[in-house]
This record gives structure tokens, C-alpha cells and sequence, in this order.
């Protein structure tokens, strides 16, 4: 396993991270999720993405329980804020009371004192941003993270909220976005910004949902099993993937993934991070044998040639609109 800098900050992170979005708490059983985490241990990851959000909290408290006995300053841990936990008004969004309570409860929930990064899930246009951010600064300053970071916030929302953390006096290291060889809508705007101001991407769904492993094949019915089939697991997430066109597509990388040497789902894991001003992609899995495939991609260098047949073959299907950075108008 390779580590970078998260953004221009001095955390080091594993180049491949592991997240539990849908798995823990809802598509995998605890002692599975758990033979998952240590599996990421032994494989070399340090660095563990989650979310209050996820699985109604029961995700956080999964990843507390799995990594219960580990060396707490041997290890990276990320959480996020936002979207509802309970079913009151104020348990969503980004409001000082929200942000200040769901620190409290994301903490209990994961076993720890601090987490090394505070995300801000979603843009909340509810709230004054120089409230999220004080409120952030106050998290920061008692100890309970030690950066904070944004996640699918558009570029303008990235320079203003940095803006008032340097004011703040506290460190805005990264963004968390969706981005993939197929999914490149952060390459505009929201990329040579991050650059600028030395915030680095943490991306999700590196492997478009698992499309990019090529376990999708056009005309054919999902295979029994897959993320497609189960609604647990975010079946409604990759529908807009699974069009004739893009599979067919997909399916041409085959033969360049084998001449680099590299299974599929290692091609598009090590796609994202030749991008430098990726810091680390997150990978998920329902059983460690995933991970074991999936870590290979960590240090593997794509030739010019190579990024450029990946370009010509996948162009017709790419998805690179920046205004598909959005987050929701009103809370949900």
C-alpha cells in the first residue's frame, strides 16, 4: 500500500481507502463487515470512510465495533454530516445544532475521541455557510476532528467555505466526489480549484458501481447477486449505468486491462489515481477476497498510450457536465 497527503495538509492516507456506504448495517451481516475491515488491516489500508447517514447510523456502529482493539493513531477515521438521522427538524442539515450533536452521536457510535475528518455530506443552502463553518471550527477546536473536509460541493462552494476556515484558522483538506473513468464531472471546475487551494479528492464509486469491472454485459440480465439486483445495496444507484451502450463499451477495456497486466476492477481503481490531485479512492466490499483484488491497484502507473485508449474507447458514454455537482435546494 502507497500513501499520499490529503490535500496540502501533513496526513498522510492510504492511496486506497475502505467505506462502508451500503454494506454495513444493511447488505452485510456485522461478522462479515467486520472479516471485511481487518482484511482491509492486513492488506495495508489505515484510512475508513463512513457516514452518519449510512445504514440509519448502524454503519458507524459496525466500523467502531470492527476496528475495537486497534492502535487508534494507526489509523485514518472519516465521517460525514448531513443528511437525516432522526425525525426531527433539526436532525439534518448543517446547522450549528445539528453539526455539534452529530459529532457527539458519530463519536459514540464509532468507538473514539476524535475522527481525522469532519465531512460536510451535502451543501446545506438552509443554513449561513459562515455558521456550517464555525460550527466546524468549534468541532475542530474541542478535539473531536482534526480537519474537516466538503463532499460533492461545487467549486464556488469549496472557495468560499476554505476561505472562512483559513479566517477560522482551521484546515478545509479535502472534497469527497463521485468520479470514475466514467464519470469525470469534477475535471472542470471543482479539480483545478481543489488544486489551487490544496484540497484533495477522497472519490467514491471508483469502479462506476461496479460497472467498470465488466461483470455487467450488454443485452444480458444482471448477474444473480450483484449490487444490480439487490436494492440494499443501491440498485437504483447503478440503473442509470446499465444501458447497452455503456456496457458495450466497458467491455472493450478487457483487452487493455490484460495487456497492462490488471484485472478490470485494478484498471479502473488505478484510472482515478493517476489523477494527482486524487488523494485516495474509496473501495467498499462484501467479502475480503474483493479487497485483495482491489489494493494491487495501489502504485500501478497507466502509460500515456494506455490513459489515452481508455479516453478514445470510453468517450461516446462518458459523463462530464460539471453541473452535475449539485446538491439538494431544500433539506431532505
Amino acid at each position: 500500500m502507497e500513501f499520499r497527503h490529503l490535500g496540502r495538509s501533513g496526513l498522510l492516507v492510504s492511496e486506497i481507502s475502505y467505506g462502508n456506504w451500503i454494506t454495513h448495517g444493511s447488505q452485510v451481516e456485522a461478522d462479515q463487515a467486520t472479516a471485511c475491515v481487518h482484511a482491509a488491516l492486513d492488506l495495508g489500508i489505515t484510512t475508513f470512510d463512513t457516514a452518519d447517514v449510512y445504514a440509519g447510523t448502524r454503519a458507524e456502529a459496525v466500523l467502531g465495533d470492527a476496528l475495537k482493539g486497534q492502535r487508534r493513531e494507526g489509523l485514518e477515521i472519516f465521517t460525514k454530516v448531513y443528511w437525516p438521522t432522526g425525525p426531527g427538524r433539526n436532525d439534518r442539515g448543517l446547522s450549528r445544532k445539528h453539526i455539534l450533536e452529530s459529532i457527539n452521536g458519530s463519536l459514540r457510535r464509532l468507538q473514539t475521541d476524535y475522527v481525522d475528518l469532519y465531512q460536510a455530506h451535502r451543501y446545506d443552502y438552509a443554513t449561513p455557510l459562515e455558521e456550517t463553518m464555525q460550527a466546524f471550527a468549534d468541532v475542530v477546536r474541542s478535539g473531536k476532528a482534526l480537519y474537516i473536509g466538503v463532499s460533492e460541493w461545487k467549486a464556488e462552494e469549496i472557495r468560499a467555505a476554505h476561505a472562512l476556515a483559513r479566517e477560522l484558522n482551521v484546515q478545509l483538506v479535502s472534497n469527497q466526489p463521485q468520479y470514475s473513468a466514467l464519470y469525470r464531472v469534477i475535471e472542470a471546475e471543482v479539480v483545478p480549484a481543489s488544486e489551487e487551494l490544496g484540497v484533495g479528492q477522497i472519490v467514491w464509486s471508483p469502479l462506476g458501481q461496479g460497472v467498470l469491472t465488466g461483470k455487467y454485459l450488454p443485452g444480458q440480465p444482471p448477474p444473480a447477486g450483484s449490487r444490480a439486483t439487490d436494492e440494499k445495496s443501491g440498485a437504483n444507484f447503478i440503473a442509470r449505468l446499465l444501458k447497452d451502450d455503456v456496457l458495450a463499451a466497458v467491455q472493450q477495456l478487457k483487452p487493455l486491462a490484460e495487456q497492462a497486466g490488471l484485472t478490470m476492477a485494478q484498471l479502473g481503481v488505478a484510472w482515478v489515481l493517476q489523477n494527482p490531485n486524487v488523494s485516495s479512492a474509496i473501495v467498499g466490499a462484501t467479502r475480503p477476497e474483493q479487497l485483495q483484488d482491489n489494493v494491487k491497484a495501489s502504485g500501478v502507473k497507466l502509460d500515456a498510450e494506455l490513459l489515452k485508449r481508455i479516453d478514445e474507447v470510453l468517450a461516446p458514454v462518458v459523463v462530464s457536465d460539471p453541473a452535475l455537482t449539485t446538491s439538494p435546494a431544500e433539506r431532505p
